[in-house]
């Protein structure tokens, strides 16, 4: 595989979102509690998945941070390749025909000790989320999976912060990063979310600092909270000289970057109407990850992922609309 062309791997969650709209009472009924982002054991997965089964319509969407991206960036016309572990199961098997029908390279083999990932989301009556994720599988991923052949061939290998807290996905990116400075690859990280960053922040840090990360994506709050400091000047003044790129989003006030000591700031892309700003920060750093394989500079980077985050908050889906199928039960 070294030999293929590739611009960019990708490193992350093989995640399904399992989405249906349920009122408190449910909520209530299934111990979840509303607005909450949680993990889930195996088993409490199951029960949930059986509640929501039970009680009307359910939605399967394959997701994951990184595997978004991909789906934005392979859009865009990047070559892309997918490392991330699923279960020897039926939404194993959806993941995998999603990703080969946006025509991203995913073979990473199931394994059968352990359900594919799954991102239960409860909408209430009001509009609002509940997320409570069972990574399983996706977890499991380790060295063993990596394609190095792939990694060696990629112009950029691309990394989410979900992934980064247990032991075996970590070894299995500080292995990808290895193989990929040694060709001279470049490396780019999501922090994902402020959720993936308790408990692992440290270690994020030291990887950032001793010059892991070419490329850093944030949105302020997680860069905040990286940078363990109050304000995003704070956290620009710490990180901004540890990384070649830093971006940050900032929602609707636009997006930076600091490239190499200098700041570039560009607006939010127009919106005609916010239907669901899930994804959005995924499919800015696919449009901003586009670009850059096209050899564009920062500032069209920046705008290329504007336009893109700003392209799928007008539609419910953390993906590019084109090409997108679900599975729907119930």
């Amino acid at each position: 595989m070294a030999s293929e062309p590739l611009d960019i791997v990708a490193l992350g969650d093989a995640i399904v979102d399992v989405l249906a709209r349920r009122d408190d009472a449910f909520l209530d009924a299934s111990g979840v509690t509303k607005g909450t982002m949680r993990l889930l054991s195996d088993g409490e997965a199951e029960a949930l998945a059986q509640a929501m089964a039970g009680s009307g319509v359910v939605e399967e969407v394959p997701g994951g941070s990184a595997a978004n991206t991909l789906a934005g960036a392979a859009a865009a016309g990047a070559r892309c390749r997918f490392i991330g572990q699923t279960g020897d199961d039926r939404l194993g098997t959806l993941f995998a025909a999603h990703m080969h029908a946006l025509d991203i390279r995913f073979d990473t083999p199931p394994i059968r000790h352990a359900p594919t990932g799954r991102c239960f989301i409860l909408v209430s009556p009001d509009g609002e989320r509940t997320m409570q994720t069972n990574p399983a599988a996706s977890h499991r991923l380790n060295v063993d999976a990596l394609d190095e052949g792939a990694i060696r061939a990629a112009k950029f290998l691309f990394l989410e912060g979900y992934l980064w807290g247990p032991d075996a996905p970590r070894a299995a990116m500080r292995r990808a990063i290895e193989i990929a400075h040694a060709e001279g690859r470049r490396i780019a990280f999501t922090l994902s979310d402020s959720i993936a960053l308790p408990g692992r922040r440290d270690s994020l840090a030291r990887l950032v600092a001793d010059g892991g990360v070419d490329i850093l994506f944030a949105n302020e709050y997680e860069a905040c909270l990286m940078a363990g400091v109050e304000t995003p000047a704070e956290a620009i003044a710490k990180l901004g000289p540890q990384v070649p790129t830093l971006v940050l989003t900032k929602g609707a006030h636009g997006a930076m970057a600091i490239a190499n000591g200098e700041k570039i700031e560009i607006p939010a892309a127009p919106v005609p109407e916010v239907v669901d700003t899930t994804g959005a920060g995924d499919q800015f750093a696919a449009g901003f990850m586009a670009a850059q394989v096209r050899g564009e500079d920062i500032r069209a980077s920046l705008e290329h992922g504007a336009r893109a985050a700003a392209s799928v908050i007008t539609h419910v889906g953390a993906r590019p609309i084109a090409g997108f199928e679900t599975g729907e039960h119930g």
